[in-house]
């Protein structure tokens, strides 16, 4: 796929500020889309929708195909009369996710009792239309979510035989005897798409485009594996038998453990590789262009033992990913996809993505090593700009951050580069000069993070890999997004041709 010469802005819904203890489709959300279109940025990228569990990330979601209902915006609810709530009293500046669970589904509940006696019929027929239409994976996940609660929250593996099973006369039963709570999960899926497409519709209407996200990997307690089992390699208990992760990198010394399940990449291509086909065309509905995180696993993939205490005994096994893409070709035509080629990236995988003209990144946050060969030196950026530029991305530290953790010499060494560029280079001027490295580049595409716009340090940061507290909490506060910055980011567009044309002239 070809892009346009643009920049964007990465931020998460989780990120914005009011009053919910966690951002929301609300009246914040467009807030941010109007500073994106003051700032002249045709962009907003998020990270994964799905519904977080343990350890709140939204690479380890519930289900990938359904949205995370903690985004749902109340006062949307009680606009439409299915509600009564007050705001809990939350924390500012961070989400409290063990509040927001403690909050956040009795106040759905409520509002679902309030849909089923006040509703329109109007609003009971979408909602009905939207079943039939998302059956395919709806379903399953509306009675996997209302098994999971009348079974303690335990995983499918740990739940009596014939549901973990999937008995068919077992999910009839639960099918009748939960029916209230099947129905439950099925509405919030709906009251959140219906929101998300509100919101785009918004963003579209105001020139400014969705990049979501989609993992590789699912979570082993899902729907996606509990009703497709025979997909995945797991043993006769139903837990994984292997698992994936990453070799040491530059995260982490021992690699990255994440413990997903790993595909039978052989049953996938047998069924046409259907189940991933519809994973897309899902993710698709919901944005303009949508980034696969972790391509390199499509050409090969980490596996890992399962019950290893890390991933440094690992080996990689090749994928079908040269068949998966042509699959996805004849079934959605030129998806709009950006390749995560970020890690262990081998000419194999170099070769992969540039046979399926998918963009790759560029994240110069590791270009400055000292070896003037790095690739990620903007001097060693492709003339073609067939890539997305990032200063650094929700995995990196913010951008101040990392300067501040550099050693003296990778300190003197980034002050010298930048002065080359004739950038400025004190500390608190690295964030802007970085971001305008980027949008130098010839790389079509430039994102850049709200946090390094905001010029903040380490506590803003989205994620540290290789750990598991203290991440996807940061939100910004009201009055962060000022006329001043949106101008600053808007002059760097226009010096660098990163508008339309019809703006770049004025």
């Amino acid at each position: 796929m070809e892009l346009e010469r643009r920049y964007g802005v990465l931020l998460h819904p989780t990120c914005f500020p009011g009053p919910w203890g966690i951002g929301v489709l609300g009246a914040q959300a467009r807030a941010f889309v109007d500073w994106l279109q003051s700032a002249g940025a045709a962009w907003w990228q998020v990270l994964p929708l799905g519904p977080t569990g343990y350890g709140d990330s939204p690479y380890q979601a519930v289900c990938s195909f359904a949205g995370n209902p903690y985004l749902i915006d109340p006062e949307d609810l009680a606009a439409r009369g299915w509600l009564r709530a007050e705001p809990p009293e939350a924390p500012e500046g961070w989400v409290d996710y063990g509040l927001t669970y403690e909050k956040k589904w009795p106040l759905l509940r409520r509002a679902f009792e309030g849909f089923c006696r006040r509703a329109a019929r109007a609003d009971r027929q979408a909602f009905e239309g939207f079943r039939a239409e998302q059956r395919y994976w709806l379903a399953d996940y509306a009675l996997y979510r209302a098994l999971k609660g009348h079974h303690d929250f335990r995983a499918w593996d740990a739940w009596p035989e014939p549901e973990k099973r999937r008995d068919a006369a077992a999910l009839d039963r639960a099918r009748e005897t939960l029916h209230t709570d099947v129905d439950f999960h099925a509405w919030t899926q709906w009251v959140f798409f219906s929101q998300w497409e509100s919101l785009r519709e918004y963003a579209r209407t105001r020139g400014v485009r969705i990049i979501g996200d989609i993992p590789i990997f699912v979570s082993h307690d899902s729907p996606e594996v509990w009703a497709h089992p025979e997909k995945f390699y797991l043993d006769a208990g139903g837990r994984p038998s292997v698992v994936a992760g990453v070799p040491p990198d530059y995260f982490s010394e021992t690699g990255q453990l994440w413990g997903n399940p790993l595909y039978r990449w052989d049953v996938l291509e047998a069924d046409g590789f259907g189940w991933w086909i519809e994973r897309l065309r899902t993710a698709l509905r919901t944005c303009d262009l949508v980034r696969v995180d972790h391509f390199r696993g499509f050409e090969a993939y980490w596996e890992v033992e399962a019950g290893a205490p890390n991933a440094v005994a690992g080996r990689w096994v090749e994928a079908r990913g040269r068949e998966l893409f042509a699959a996805v070709h004849a079934a959605l035509g030129d998806a709009p996809i950006i390749a995560e080629d970020l890690g262990i990236i081998t000419d194999e995988v170099r070769a992969l993505r540039d046979e399926l003209g998918l963009p790759g990144m560029k994240v110069l946050q590791f270009a400055f090593d000292g070896d003037a060969e790095n690739e990620f030196l903007p001097e060693r950026h492709p003339a073609h700009g067939r890539f997305v530029v990032y200063p650094g991305t929700h995995d990196n530290e913010t951008t101040l951050g990392w300067y501040r953790n550099l050693g003296k010499k990778l300190r003197r060494y980034v002050q010298d580069y930048l002065l080359s560029y004739e950038l400025p280079c004190s500390e608190s001027e690295i964030p802007w000069s970085m971001i305008r490295l980027a949008m130098r580049s010839p790389g079509k595409l430039c994102i850049v993070a709200l946090q390094d716009v905001l010029g903040l340090g380490n506590e803003a940061r989205m994620n540290a890999p290789a750990t598991t507290e203290g991440n996807w909490a940061w939100r910004y506060h009201d009055g962060d997004l000022t006329a001043e910055l949106a101008a600053g980011l808007r002059e760097l567009a226009v010096a660098h041709e990163r508008l339309p044309g019809s703006e770049q002239a004025k």
